[in-house]
């Protein structure tokens, strides 16, 4: 067995404008002061982190890793959630995406998803120079519209919408294996990809693609009512990013699990910073652990209650008392009998 590394903390919900938010020498400082090892780090800030350099400058992908350095930190992994959201944007969530993609190729769909998969294949580009084993993206969505069955559902929609998700993430795929790294999509409503049998179905049409891999997030499945440890039996194997986020889900009278287009604060399912919700985090670190995962337990801080300074003060300590450090010998070994008993 292998003891999980951390804790990294995602920065996407960190960011802002004021110091020191602003600047990567910033939030790294913050970050370590707090107790963090490593970074997960989103593409979409060119001034924090400037993805198109880091795909072609090896010089200034070494200049990233050792201004981290010297706060004691590492990437754990670049993220492209954003990006990849806008490979696969069926147009009736074409407005809406837009403001994720740069002013020139908002309202053309070929343009945007041209430079989406660009950006993409960039961060493998990147994480192999940063040398990363894992990189955090979206799959994007053409079918998820239709995920109610109603209207009726229409297989060939489906089967068409996911050989088309296939078809554009393919080359893709490709691009991280030349590069060595591992994708792994967050599983999570709204993407196409949002739990275990999407996918299946997914992978099987990327021909069980060694680079297709899952970022576990346990806050999407709670939501789903899926069992999320049993989830982790299933698709170990496939698992090589982690996103440690609680969530609660609190059944009422008046709305359920897609809710009623409320605020979070009044869902009966809603993130919250760690240990206040109801997910069962020592039941997932000790079935991590048992399969062997090594990389990094990350933070990602979605709260509508508790102040994301404090969430990040305590999601640190947090992780630290789950991270299992593993034995190096069996228990009962001093009980063992001769090689030839």
């Amino acid at each position: 067995m292998r003891t999980i590394k951390g804790p990294g903390i995602f920065l996407s919900q960190f960011i802002g404008a004021q110091a020191p938010f602003n600047s990567l020498d910033g939030l790294a400082g913050w970050a370590a002061s707090k107790g963090y090892k490593a970074l997960q780090i989103p593409c979409n800030h060119p001034q924090i982190f400037d993805l198109e350099q880091a795909a072609v400058s090896q010089t200034y992908c070494d200049e990233i890793s050792g201004k981290l350095a010297e706060h004691g930190l590492v990437i754990s992994e670049l993220s492209t959630h954003l990006e990849g959201q806008l490979v696969a944007v069926n147009p009736v969530y074409g407005e809406a995406f837009d403001h994720f993609a740069p002013p020139d190729v908002r309202g053309n769909d070929a343009a945007r998803q041209a430079w989406a998969t660009a950006k993409v294949k960039q961060a493998a580009a990147a994480s192999a120079k940063l040398g990363l084993t894992a990189h955090a993206t979206f799959s994007g969505s053409l079918a998820w519209p239709f995920f109610y069955p109603w209207p009726p559902h229409n297989e060939t929609r489906f089967r068409e919408a996911f050989a088309e998700l296939a078809r554009r993430w393919r080359p893709v795929l490709d691009c991280f294996d030349e590069h060595g790294v591992d994708l792994c999509f967050e599983l999570h409503p709204g993407e196409d990809l949002h739990d275990g049998v999407t996918f299946e179905r997914f992978l099987a049409l990327v021909d069980n693609h060694p680079r297709c891999n899952i970022l576990y997030d346990p806050s999407h499945m709670l939501l789903q009512h899926m069992d999320y440890l049993s989830f982790i039996d299933i698709y170990h194997a496939r698992i090589k990013a982690f996103h440690v986020k609680d969530a609660e889900f609190r059944p009422n009278g008046r709305s359920g699990v897609y809710g009623g287009y409320q605020p979070w604060i009044n869902r009966a399912g809603r993130f919250r910073s760690l240990g206040d919700g109801q997910i069962d985090f020592k039941g997932i670190f000790s079935k991590l652990t048992q399969y062997d995962y090594d990389g990094w337990a990350v933070l990602e801080w979605e709260c509508c209650m508790k102040d994301g300074d404090v969430g990040a003060s305590e999601g640190s300590e947090f992780i630290r008392r789950h991270i299992i450090p593993v034995s190096g010998r069996a228990f009962d070994d001093f009980a063992a009998g001769g090689a030839n008993d």
